[in-house]
Order: structure tokens, then sequence, then C-alpha cells
């Protein structure tokens, strides 16, 4: 049987997304049952930046799933005095059952997964996010008990957490509105391909720059920081270019009263949400954190055990 990897959301069906979503519903609710899926398998995560959600859960989930992590941050491999990605992946074959990787860059991801005979799991590019993403719909399905007609609401930088958002909500026919400045939308191939799972699920995607608009009576409203790690020299520009995108008390009261508040983490509190919203009744981000181990489990079972 042929090595399947997980570089994004559109190398899951969609019929599987919630398969994964249901398996790790079922991890959550069995977290204290014996798990042997990854019994004598060894998985190497390798990272090029700095993690604490990503490593913690993953860490974890490979433990109480019976296998071993080996964390192998860049600067400790050979990559960092040259040596190629392929070679790596080669050499890494021959050692583990499957590799984690979170990089500075897409490419580099598809490289070694074109070069490795295990299955690579993106753990965060700067295209996209999809561990994230079936982290957070487990949790609008444990919130609003359902994925389909559901309206997500995103307001922010369209950065590798919305681009799998984007793919997985349409998906699994789930609404999102993304509210994002001119100038900083997904990629077009991202948006055309969310736009196909849509026309298929049923569900709806908008992008606009209006976040009132894009909010209006959703269940769930998301964001993100909008200066990621490695766009520090930006900072000055992005903030001015992202006035008017903050998630605050009154942006909230334009959801359904019901709505949820999420957010990736970590959070930059006065930036781009305010504290009475992320520390408020709706905010649900550390179930959300949670969570990544769950989805994480799922995963790991998936596409390597």
């Amino acid at each position: 049987m042929n090595k399947r990897d997980l570089l994004g959301m559109g190398d899951l069906e969609p019929a599987e997304v919630t398969r994964l979503i249901q398996a790790a519903e079922r991890y959550k609710r069995n977290r204290g049952a014996k798990s042997n899926e990854l019994s004598n398998k060894t998985i190497a995560l390798i990272f090029e930046k700095p993690s604490t959600r990503t490593r913690v859960s993953f860490e974890v989930a490979i433990r109480e799933m019976g296998g071993e992590s080996l964390f192998l941050s860049s600067q400790e491999l050979q990559l960092a005095r040259g040596e190629t990605i392929a070679d790596t992946a080669r050499t890494l074959s021959r050692y583990v059952h499957g590799l984690v990787a979170r990089v500075r860059s897409h490419d580099s991801l598809v490289e070694l997964a074109r070069y490795s005979s295990v299955p690579v799991i993106n753990a965060l590019s700067p295209l996209e996010h999809p561990c994230q993403t079936l982290a957070d719909l487990l949790t609008i399905w444990e919130k609003k008990k359902r994925l389909q007609g559901v309206k997500v609401a995103w307001v922010g930088d369209g950065n590798n957490v919305c681009n799998s958002l984007a793919l997985g909500c349409t998906m699994v026919g789930a609404d999102i509105s993304l509210a994002i400045p001119k100038g900083y939308e997904p990629p077009r191939e991202i948006l055309e391909k969310a736009q196909a799972y849509a026309s298929k699920s049923g569900s709806k995607i908008t992008l606009t720059s209006n976040p009132e608009q894009a909010v209006a009576d959703a269940d769930v409203v998301y964001t993100d920081v909008f200066v990621s790690m490695g766009q520090e020299s930006e900072r000055e520009k992005r903030m001015k270019d992202f006035d008017g995108f903050q998630v605050t008390g009154e942006l909230m009261k334009l959801a359904k009263p019901n709505a949820i508040f999420m957010h990736c983490l970590p959070a930059h509190r006065g930036e781009e949400v305010t504290e009475e919203v992320i520390d408020g009744p709706q905010s649900v981000v550390f179930d959300q954190a949670e969570n990544r181990l769950h989805a994480q489990k799922a995963v790991l079972a998936f596409f390597v055990g």
C-alpha cells in the first residue's frame, strides 16, 4: 500500500475529514483507555519554528498511543550544515515510521514528502495548518452539534490557518465568511479549491474587507495574530493595515447571541482581540487547544498507525 501524506486539507477526501473528527471525538472520550496504535513505532518531529501546542500535543499523543517521539530541531540536523532535504528524508525514512514537520517553507515540506518513504504530516507551513483545522472542526462540532450550515466568520489575515480553515469548512458543509484587508487575501488557488468544495457540499464562502459584514449572524468568530512568526519586520505596516479588524465585544454583538470565539493561539491581547472577548464567556480557545491532542491522535492513527 502506498504511503499517504498530510501536507494540506486537500490530501483528505471530505468523508475522511468527517471520519477524522469522529475518531478525535472518540479519543477524547476514551482518553484514559490503553492505546497501542503506535506500538513499536517511532515518529520524528522536525521543527524549524518554535512551538508550544503543536509540539506538546504531538509528543503526548504519540506517547499515549504507545509510540515513541524523537524531537529534532532543524539546528540539530545536518540540514543546518547544508545537507539536502532529499538526503535527510531518505535517511530518516530508514529509521522512523513517520515524519511530523513544522517548516518555514511549504516547498520544503513538499520535497520532504517526495523523498520520504514514510508518511509526512504538516505540523504547520506558511501555506497550510491542517492539524489545526481538524481540531477546530472538532471544537465547532462539540459546541454546535453540527457542521453543516454553521456560519464561521474569519477576521484578520489570510494566513495558513485561514487557508486550511476555508478548505475544511467548505469540505464539511459549513459556511465561511472571510473578512480580510485588501492585499492579505488567501492565494487564489486556495479560494478556488474552497469554492469547488462549497459547490459540492452546499456551503458558501464569501470574501470581504468588512468585518461587520462577515460577523453578522455568525455562529463562530475566529481570528489569529496580525503578525506571524517571521513577519516581525512587517509589524508597523501590518498593524496599520489591520486597523479596524480587531475582534471586540461590539463586533461579537453582531454575531448570534450564542456565538463562540476561537483563536488558534498564541494570542496578542489588545491587538487582534480584546481581553474581554478572549477571556470572556464566549471564548473556547482552551477547548480548541486541548482538541489539538485528540485531533493529532486521529491523524497519527490514520496516516501512521
